[in-house]
């Protein structure tokens, strides 16, 4: 039996969503549905965009000393709940619970550990020669985040956009959503005011493009596909809204022939494109070598590739687990 996850954050309370769409949140290691959640719409973004704006005048005068305890509230409770979400992210998009554990937690974690330290001393206000520069926030952010890096995607918008006085509305990938309802009941409990933080979830078409072109939002950071992207970027345009997009794309690995190991470095960069099934946006997956060593280089990638331990997601020794859905599958 899948669990429900049927409600959005909005204005500090858990509510039901505007339509009744739901979708089934897929495990890639059993193919088989163990959560459900809702899809918002238009009047969803709406609802969650207004409480933003609602709350941005009292949140953006906030004092330092209370973003700082928020965030470290946030991190202790990330911290007290980091085994639910590993199991969560290993759930619905397939990585290994050792890398979950450690990487794709922790770089969560370490996102809203680095804002607060950054915090202790940061100056909003400065003089440079004659001229006083007052960093301000932007206003109602809109962020729109992927399934490969679900936590650590979410936690460098979401953590900064708090410590600078910003207010928020959320839109996780639907693919992998259960991270971010976790994290959500874990800001609800922070001591964060209602409206700060928003989550609606949905797909692409219908919440992510509410959120691209409400009038509400001042700025939004979307991170995913180029074709996406070109829709934020054409859906913000009317407003003059800011858009911060990092979109997909191939990391080159150039090995040169004096390099002082060559096989070590042919199998190290296997190692980083195997790392989250090949699921990053720096995995370096096109590896350049001088024509001269192209069959040591092979013999080397096989060696290394033969190496790497594939299998359940929950297993120890899984080193590299399924890709997130039978549409990436084929893609790849």
């Amino acid at each position: 039996m899948s669990a429900a996850y049927n409600k959005f954050f909005i204005n500090g309370k858990w509510i039901e969503p505007a339509g009744r769409s739901t979708l089934d949140v897929i495990n890639p290691a059993t193919e088989k549905a163990f959560a459900t959640i809702s899809l918002g719409n238009a009047d969803d973004v709406d609802s969650a965009a207004k409480a933003a704006k609602s709350a941005f005048d009292s949140w953006s005068n906030s004092s330092i000393e209370e973003r700082k305890e928020i965030i470290s509230n946030i991190v202790g409770g990330l911290k007290s709940r980091s085994d639910e979400m590993a199991t969560a992210i290993s759930s619905e998009m397939g990585a290994p619970m050792g890398l979950s554990k450690t990487a794709q937690v922790g770089s969560g974690l370490g996102h809203f550990m680095n804002v607060l330290s950054i915090l202790e001393n940061f100056e909003f206000e400065e003089i440079r020669g004659t001229t006083k520069i007052v960093k301000e926030p932007a206003g109602v952010c809109g962020f729109i985040t992927p399934w490969n890096w679900p936590l650590n995607q979410i936690a460098c918008k979401v953590a900064p956009a708090i410590a600078a006085g910003c207010t928020m509305v959320l839109k996780p990938s639907e693919i992998a959503p259960i991270s971010a309802y976790i994290l959500t009941e874990i800001i609800a409990e922070s001591g964060l005011p209602a409206g700060v933080f928003n989550l609606v979830n949905g797909d692409g078409l219908s919440v992510g493009a509410a959120i691209s072109g409400h009038p509400d939002i001042d700025l939004v950071s979307f991170t995913g596909s180029t074709r996406a992207g070109r829709e934020v970027a054409k859906a913000a345009a009317d407003g003059i809204k800011r858009v911060t997009q990092e979109l997909g794309g191939k990391s080159a690995n150039i090995i040169l022939s004096d390099v002082p190991d060559f096989a070590r470095a042919v199998s190290g960069g296997v190692a980083g494109c195997f790392g989250n099934s090949g699921q990053s946006c720096n995995a370096p997956t096109r590896m350049l070598v001088p024509q001269s060593r192209m069959e040591e280089a092979i013999n080397a990638a096989k060696a290394a590739a033969a190496k790497s331990v594939v299998g359940d997601p929950s297993a120890e020794s899984t080193r590299m687990g399924p890709v997130v859905s039978e549409i990436q599958f084929n893609k790849i």
